[in-house]
């Protein structure tokens, strides 16, 4: 049985928490459905985009795990609607009201079978990681869509200078920000105390991918790993929203 733990704290600067996490169990299909969201837009903006897209997107996957009338499913397919149905929901509330104009946020997320094989899209700089026991390694599996990204691919920048580059956080597409958003899908497999996880850039900007691999490495279930995890980026000053989500087969 997979097991699974997610948190979120507003960090040491920040006033409001715009981050949010869904952690759904849908044993009738044997899979975890997760969801995680940044969002962004001013404060009270950016968390109804975050609790929108994230409920909506969750929602979607496990209607449609769950149906009556079930056909094979198609996961690219399934999770890339589910995030149009998110993008749909948040772009749609941010045209009542002009203090919702603009909001948008990021998306990291998916499913997980209990027998191992992955299914995540991402939209924004939210990331997924697999942690991997027996090779003890670190692979991100998303990829950022941030300007600082797009620098290191040109070959503009380094990856080194991307950590402190000054426009870090400048995100190239968001859920809900737009009428309509393309999602990147990516697959993947687990094997036996590999942990998957998920996070915000308030994570990943506090500490280098070898230090959440170590960390990943020394905890003996996802609670662990998530407090522990929490516990060093709140140390060193979190000057962002926090949330990460662990899932260990």
């Amino acid at each position: 049985m997979m097991k699974s733990f997610g948190l979120t704290d507003k960090g040491s600067v920040r006033k409001d928490n715009q981050d949010c996490f869904i952690i759904e169990r849908c044993d009738a299909k044997g899979c975890l459905v997760l969801g995680l969201c940044d969002g962004m837009g001013g404060a009270k903006a950016g968390g109804v985009a975050s609790q929108l897209s994230n409920k909506a997107f969750v929602s979607h996957i496990y209607g449609r795990l769950t149906a009556r009338v079930q056909k094979r499913i198609d996961y690219e397919q399934l999770l890339k609607e589910a995030c149009s149905e998110a993008n749909g929901v948040s772009f749609e509330y941010s045209q009542f009201d002009e203090a919702f104009h603009g909001m948008g946020t990021t998306l990291v997320g998916g499913i997980v079978k209990y027998g191992g094989a992955g299914y995540i899209v991402n939209v924004g700089d939210s990331r997924a990681y697999l942690i991997t026991h027996r090779g003890r390694q670190i692979t991100q599996i998303t990829r950022d869509h941030s300007l600082v990204e797009e620098l290191v691919e040109y070959g503009a920048i380094t990856a080194e200078e991307a950590r402190v580059h000054p426009q870090k956080n400048i995100i190239t597409r968001a859920v809900g920000s737009e009428a309509s958003v393309e999602a990147d899908y990516f697959h993947f497999s687990m094997k036996a105390g590999d942990v998957l996880l998920l996070c915000s850039d308030g994570l990943s900007n506090m500490m280098t991918d070898e230090e959440i691999r170590t960390f990943a490495e020394n905890g003996a279930d996802p609670e662990t790993i998530c407090r522990d995890l929490m516990d060093c980026a709140l140390e060193r000053g979190a000057k962002d929203n926090v949330t990460v989500l662990a899932v260990v087969k």
